[in-house]
């Protein structure tokens, strides 16, 4: 069930890097984390009393690195999930994300031209909008490696729009791993409403390597997610995906690229190329298929 309410978090440190405030946001049960301001801001399930608030704030810099309290500022409101629902719709509208691709509010009319995809979603408390550079950066890589026929798996799906934009474009079949239940639920209404229902599946999952490791293997693997997220579970994302196939990693700071790259090379795949979108970059990686390499 949806809570009437929720509380809205802000933190901002002079001290503690952004990644590590977005790791301890998301380990304290965030919906997802954005960058607002200077601030990294998440929302949380309505803790109660006034005294819930302030165990959560305590409980929250308890995660933290010891520091000059002062360094870092906490700050908290309550928003009813209508005042929210609302709030994000302002200034929505139908965005061109790459030649065939737009994605489009539910509330905006916008009939595709041949050869274009219209994506049509209603994230709900779900992270995935298209407003992010690290979901315009994957739809984009999406639209020029997705083949007809391809079995895609979408690590941390959230609104499910990485997924769907997928089939969209002509995946045969495509999964969804995801540990946020309601983002399971609103993933699986947009599947629905952009008529991929019966190709896109969506799981409520706590992913690990190990259950990466345990899906089989995938034409291509989609994580867009935090790199201090993304990082201890490349093996896993590298076993998941077949000779051949093809990794898109997002979620990524430019200074952080090189970093995450050679730690893919390292398991053994190939850095493609990459794509630029503000501070952030999504990378396309290429599982070597030995086969092609014998052929004469």
């Amino acid at each position: 069930m949806t809570p009437d309410r929720w509380l809205e978090l802000r933190v901002r440190s002079e001290v503690v890097p952004p990644d590590v405030l977005v790791e301890r946001l998301l380990e304290l049960g965030g919906r997802a984390v954005w960058e607002e301001g200077g601030w990294q801001v998440t929302y949380l399930p309505d803790p109660g009393p006034d005294e819930g608030v302030i165990d959560l704030e305590q409980a929250f810099r308890h995660t933290l690195p010891p520091s000059d309290p002062a360094l870092t500022q906490v700050a908290t409101r309550f928003q009813a999930h209508e005042d929210w629902a609302e709030s994000w719709k302002q200034g929505l509208g139908v965005r061109r994300i790459s030649p065939r691709l737009l994605v489009a509010p539910t509330w905006v009319e916008s009939p595709p031209h041949p050869d274009e995809h219209v994506l049509v979603l209603d994230p709900g408390m779900a992270f995935g909008t298209a407003e992010h550079g690290t979901t315009r950066g994957c739809l984009r890589l999406l639209d020029q490696v997705v083949q007809a026929q391809d079995r895609i798996l979408d690590v941390g799906s959230g609104s499910g729009i990485l997924g769907i934009a997928a089939a969209l474009i002509g995946a045969a079949f495509v999964r969804g791993l995801e540990m946020d239940e309601w983002a399971v639920d609103a993933a699986r209404e947009n599947a629905l409403r952009n008529h991929v229902g019966d190709r896109v599946a969506f799981q409520t999952l706590q992913v690990t390597p190990e259950t990466l490791a345990a899906e089989g293997r995938w034409d291509g693997v989609i994580a867009n997610m935090e790199t201090g997220r993304l990082r201890p579970l490349l093996a896993g994302l590298v076993s998941a995906v077949r000779p051949g196939g093809w990794i898109i990693l997002s979620g990524i700071l430019e200074h952080e690229l090189s970093g995450v790259g050679e730690e893919m090379v390292g398991l053994g795949v190939e850095f493609d190329r990459s794509d630029s979108d503000g501070e952030w970059r999504s990378a396309l990686f290429r599982s070597p298929d030995p086969s092609r390499g014998a052929a004469t």
